[in-house]
Order: C-alpha cells, then structure tokens, then sequence
C-alpha cells in the first residue's frame, strides 16, 4: 500500500497555486527571414564554376546552385542557368536514347539493345563540355554549350 502524501505522491500538491497546470507562455514568435548578402566576385566565380562542374552528377547541383544563389550573383545566376539548361538537355537525350535502346532490343531479341552504349557517350560528352565550362567559369568568362535547349530563361 502506497501513502499519497509523501514526497513520490502522484496526486497534487496542496501548495501548487496552478494546481497541476502549466502557466501560461508566450505564443510562439517565428523569426524574421534575413535576405541573404550578394556574393564577392571570388565567390560569384567559384559558385558559378562549381554549377558547371556538378553536371558530372547530373543536373542537381546546378539545380541546387542555381536556386541557392541565383539572388546573389549575376554571374553565377547566368551560369548556372546554362549548366542547367545543358543537364536538361543530357537528360532528355538519356531518355530517348535508353528508349530507343529498349525498343530496338525488344524488337531485335536483344541484338538492338548496344544502342544503349550510346548513353555512355553522352555522359563522357557531358563530362568533357562540364569540366570545359568549370574551367572558363572559374576565369571568370562566360561559357556557352554547344548544343543546349534554353529552356530556363
């Protein structure tokens, strides 16, 4: 049998004012957004590049970049876009050519299915045009792919 006036006692306290409630707070206050500071030209550059340089990856990190920083520097905004468009660009052509690939194996009995080598090539030409705009970014010139839809203006 447990004594309900000790001090493990589960019932209240005759000296809590609140009686068991907690006082009243404050409500919530979110906190005011700070608009971000414009990037250096060193940071500019170094942002822009790096947009370039993640198309090895595919198109996330433009993304990213360009959704990140395209507020705070002219030069990464006009870069990244481009990286950008040029991934979108790889990416359609990926589909068409694994569809193609599939297609043709299909209909082929697997014979047709090397056109998906052609993937392979695509990606070494991304890397190869990628670490060519990494290269003119970092020096602070603009690069323009050779072969790109614009579709992000």
């Amino acid at each position: 049998m447990s004594n309900s006036t000790g001090p493990n006692a589960t019932g209240p306290n005759p000296d809590d004012s609140n009686r068991g409630q907690r006082p009243p707070q404050a409500p919530y206050q979110p906190a005011v957004p700070v608009a971000a500071a414009p990037l250096t030209e060193a940071e500019d550059r170094q942002w822009a590049s790096l947009a370039h340089l993640g198309g090895i990856l595919s198109f996330g990190p433009s993304l990213i970049i360009w959704l990140v920083f395209k507020d705070r520097g002219r030069f990464t905004n006009v870069e990244a876009k481009e990286a950008l468009n040029f991934q979108i660009t790889l990416l359609i052509g990926y589909f068409a050519i694994n569809f193609l690939a599939s297609v043709i194996g299909f209909l082929t009995f697997g014979i047709g299915g090397v056109i998906g080598v052609l993937a392979w090539a695509l990606y070494i030409v991304g890397v190869v045009f990628s670490v060519l705009g990494f290269q003119k970014a970092r020096e602070g010139q603009h690069y323009q792919y050779p072969f790109a839809l614009r579709l992000i203006k």
